[in-house]
């Protein structure tokens, strides 16, 4: 299988390049435009970077990744990996459409461990009623722009998921000021952004007795490299839709 990454010069693209690469892509102007990488080239363009590729795996931007996917119409590329967090509704509405002719598998976290983590807490949320709140934690480092990340969202969406509503009506406001009694049955957030750290996500199930918590510490980079890999190879064997890493892990 041949693979081609967006931001291939970026954390998640170094990380990515460490394994099987014929091109990739980074925004014009970038440093080693058009240079050999170790056997392949990096192009300001996704057509030109995925001109021999089998897949596309992209963790860029919002905009970057949709243009992307614009482009691959140009190429042979069978499957696109897209592990983008920010998108609005209406730009994940744009990458649904793109799957009606490739596969794609879209998801926030490509992590083995966090897959099985958002399907504990669904079991636990669905077990323990509404008299337990719920306080999900992540952590980021200091560059990350969104918050909260998109795995904490998957994480409550999950819990509210098993309490048969929608993440929007349980879902507290930032803590700020006199935000007056929590509501039972609500689904909070809060959020630590500094250093290095790669990912760290905590749910906490929390009564006026006790506190069960699902942690999950992300180590190392590769854990999404391998995640967006086997999803990649996966993908390359499905009909055109749009998927998610579920799916690819039969969770």
């Amino acid at each position: 299988m041949r693979i081609a990454i967006a931001g291939a010069a970026g954390r998640m693209g170094q990380a990515l390049v460490k394994f099987t690469v014929t091109g990739g892509s980074e925004r014009a102007g970038a440093p080693g435009l058009g240079q050999d990488q170790g056997g392949w080239s990096l192009s300001d363009s996704a057509s030109r970077a995925a001109q021999t590729a089998d897949a596309w795996i992209d963790f860029t931007t919002p905009q970057a990744s949709l243009e992307a996917l614009e482009q691959l119409k140009l190429t042979k590329v069978k499957a696109a990996i897209i592990g983008t967090t920010g998108l609005s509704p209406h730009q994940e509405q744009q990458v649904a459409e793109h799957a009606r002719r490739i596969a794609i598998v879209r998801d926030r976290n490509f992590s083995l461990g966090v897959n099985l983590m958002i399907g504990l807490v669904e079991q636990v949320a669905a077990r323990l009623g509404e008299g337990w709140d719920i306080e999900i934690t992540e952590g980021h480092h200091r560059r990350k722009v969104d918050a909260p990340s998109g795995t904490a969202l998957m994480i409550g969406e999950a819990a509210a998921r098993a309490r048969g509503a929608p993440l929007a009506d349980l879902r507290t406001p930032p803590y700020d000021g006199q935000t007056g009694p929590r509501t039972e049955g609500a689904i909070g957030f809060s959020v630590i952004r500094g250093g290095g750290i790669i990912g760290d996500h905590d749910a906490a199930f929390i009564s006026d007795e006790e506190i069960v918590a699902i942690t999950h510490r992300a180590l190392d980079r590769a854990i999404f490299a391998k995640g967006a890999l086997a999803a990649a190879k996966w993908a390359v064997t499905q009909k055109p839709g749009l998927y998610s890493m579920r799916d690819v892990l039969g969770l």
